[in-house]
Parts: structure tokens; C-alpha cells; sequence
């Protein structure tokens, strides 16, 4: 069995699990085959509301008879501790582990699991709420290719993905891509700011700096030319953006702040790990 073939189970439908769900169902799952959990009122109503799934609140209230493919657990780091032992006798019957929290490493799943879980990492970004996200995915050695295979349809669902087999590598990946996106929208941030210090005016700047960053990436995204000749096409010999280029790309630039804050945030990662 293959693709978005159910059961599953999703334990947490906050921002990221909800917008895994909208994604799995946009591709094909059928809605009987999606079994939520999610102990807010408001948000187990408006996930039956909206995508007509099974929604309970706590682990027991699920069928007794289920046996998911896969359970997929969208919650935060720090309630993992206490979500985990419920879901044990689900894990026992097949299931694939899949956690997209952040800084929790296989091996706490495998204390609560056994140590032959199959557990597959995965770490995506916010983009994933329009389906335009990235993630990375590390599998433990008990996954098999079809468990690798649906959880590759499950996260591609809201984006790219890109598999690694160095689990180490998800702290750097965590402050790149899963950070990445507030470094953008600190960027759209800092242009109009700089626009308005120009002399642009508040709503001339701030449409300007979106669409800009916005068109850029979409640019990006859209051909095989590298950055650096994208970047080099834009900037003529002696002109406005060669030099404010010449401030950005100075040793004191951009490229060792963003050395600083990459390393920053990986630090972090290591020891919330």
C-alpha cells in the first residue's frame, strides 16, 4: 500500500498539524481515514467542521479496533513527556512514528516506544501552511521503504522534502530552514525600514519590500540558475546595486552575521535536544 492510503493518526491539529491535515486531504486521503487528536475544544470542532475527520480528545477515545499506518505527533516538545505513554498499544500494532517537533530526538520515542520503533524525524517550516514548505526527514533504522515511502507522501503533501541519514545534521537544519523564515520576514522587515529612512513613505515602503522578497524567491524557486548569477544579474558594474552591495558583502557584512546567528541557533538546538 502505498500514497496517502490510511488510517492515520494525528495527535496535535494546531498551525503545523493542521495544515499537515489540509495537505493530506487536498492529496487524496479520504477523511475516514483520518483520525485526530487534539485536546482543545475550539480547534477538535473546527478540524470536524472544516474537513468532516473523526476528532477526539485524549488517545482512549479512539476505535479500539484501529491500526494506523502511521501516527503523526504535531505537538510541542514539551508535552511529549506526557502525550507519549498513551499511544504505545498503537505502535505495537505497526504504526510508523512520525514527530515533526522540533529538537525531540529519535531516541526519545524509543524510550517510550521500544528501541525497534520505527521512528521517522521530520523538521519542516511554516510555508507549510500554504503547501509551500521544506522539510527534512531522518529515519531510524527499523523503517522500512514503504513506511519511508508514506512518510515522504505525508510531509511532500506540504512541500519539498529532503532526506538525510545524519540525525546529528537537524540542528543546523532546525536554525536554517525551520528558523529561515522568520530570517526572511526580519529582511522584509529591515528593507521597508531602511526605504522609510530614505524618504519613502510607510505605504509605499512596505508594499515594496513584501513584493520584492516575495518575487525574488519565487524567482529562485522557478529556475536552475544559481543565486549567485541570479544575484550577479541584477547588479550593474558601477551601479546603485553594486553599491549597496559593496556594504552587504563587505567582510563585516552579511555572510559573518549570518554565520553568527546560524551557529547561534544551532547551539540552541543541541541543548534543547
Amino acid at each position: 500500500m502505498t500514497g496517502l492510503a490510511g488510517p492515520l493518526v494525528l495527535v496535535g491539529c494546531g498551525k503545523m498539524g493542521g495544515a499537515l491535515l489540509h495537505g493530506w486531504l487536498r492529496r487524496g486521503l479520504a477523511a475516514t481515514d483520518a483520525f485526530v487528536v487534539e485536546p482543545d475544544p475550539g480547534i477538535r470542532e473546527r478540524t470536524r467542521a472544516q474537513h468532516g475527520v473523526s476528532a477526539v480528545a485524549e488517545a482512549k477515545a479512539l476505535p479500539a479496533e484501529l491500526q494506523p499506518r502511521a501516527l503523526v505527533f504535531a505537538v510541542k516538545p514539551q508535552a511529549m513527556a506526557a502525550v507519549l505513554p498513551a499511544y504505545r498499544s498503537l505502535v505495537e500494532r505497526g504504526a510508523v512514528v512520525l514527530s515533526i517537533a522540533a529538537g525531540t530526538a529519535t531516541a526519545r520515542f524509543a524510550a517510550a516506544f521500544g528501541e525497534r520503533t520505527p521512528i521517522v524525524r521530520a523538521m519542516p517550516n511554516t510555508p507549510a501552511a500554504i503547501g509551500q514548505g521544506v522539510s527534512a526527514l531522518f529515519a531510524n533504522v527499523h523503517v522500512t521503504p514503504a513506511q519511508r515511502q508514506l512518510c515522504s507522501a505525508l510531509m511532500a503533501a506540504v512541500g519539498a522534502v529532503h532526506w538525510i541519514d545524519d540525525e546529528e545534521q537537524m540542528h543546523a537544519i532546525t536554525a536554517i530552514s525551520g528558523g529561515g523564515p522568520a530570517y526572511v520576514f526580519l529582511l522584509i522587515e529591515t528593507l521597508a525600514k531602511a526605504g522609510i529612512a530614505a524618504g519613502l513613505p510607510e505605504d509605499l515602503a512596505w508594499p515594496l519590500a513584501r513584493a520584492t522578497v516575495a518575487g525574488s524567491g519565487a524567482l529562485a524557486a522557478s529556475t536552475e540558475e544559481p543565486v549567485e548569477v541570479l544575484r550577479q544579474n541584477v547588479t550593474s558594474p558601477g551601479g546603485t546595486t553594486q553599491a549597496a552591495l559593496a556594504v552587504l558583502m563587505a567582510p563585516d557584512g552579511i555572510q559573518p552575521l549570518f554565520d553568527r546567528a546560524i551557529a547561534a541557533g544551532t547551539r540552541r538546538s543541541h541543548k534543547l535536544a
